[in-house]
């Protein structure tokens, strides 16, 4: 399953961004592992310097991105959870400003960040793996909007491309 399978009518638009990011060729499952390669490499090498360098004062600093990053992933795969299942129940959604402070992002060193990123994103291909495609194809509603559980998914992959290269043009 790739991303020319998904259709516009599984996302809102707001999601659309992310979505772009992705190549056409690239296979959802094999994205999960590309990304939890690109993303562990692409923050090792921040110098520590840097991680919690703020471009501007009310902007996350490097390691508050990286917990959001972790964050949303398990928000998104928690939705495309049930929808896979196909629960119909309206998901909520969520203020992730709130998020940064009671994360602790700050008092965490980049590698347990780093080991914590691997451990919800081995949970994601676990269960992305352990689920047919079909089951990816539902449709529920997360955040007031229709969203199908591959939208759901891919919509992580192309969150973590997106902020990695706010970080290249912003931070670094």
């Amino acid at each position: 399953m790739n991303i020319t399978d998904l259709q516009s009518k599984e996302f809102d638009e707001y999601y659309k961004r992310y979505i772009d990011k992705l190549t056409p060729e690239l296979d959802l499952r094999a994205g999960f592992e590309i990304g939890k390669k690109n993303v562990i490499q692409f923050f090792e090498t921040i110098p520590n310097d840097k991680l919690e360098y703020r471009y501007e004062s009310e902007k996350w600093n490097i390691k508050e991105i990286l917990q959001h990053l972790i964050d949303t992933e398990r928000i998104f795969m928690y939705r495309c959870f049930r929808i896979a299942r196909n629960d119909k129940t309206s998901l909520a959604g969520f203020d992730q400003n709130i998020y940064i402070t009671p994360s602790g992002a700050n008092n965490k060193s980049i590698d347990s960040l780093i080991n914590e990123f691997k451990t919800v994103r081995d949970g994601s291909i676990s269960f992305l793996n352990s689920i047919h495609n079909n089951d990816l194809e539902y449709i529920g509603n997360a955040n007031g909007g229709d969203m199908s559980a591959r939208a759901a998914a891919f919509t992580i992959i192309g969150h973590e491309i997106w902020h990695m290269d706010i970080i290249n043009e912003r931070y670094l």
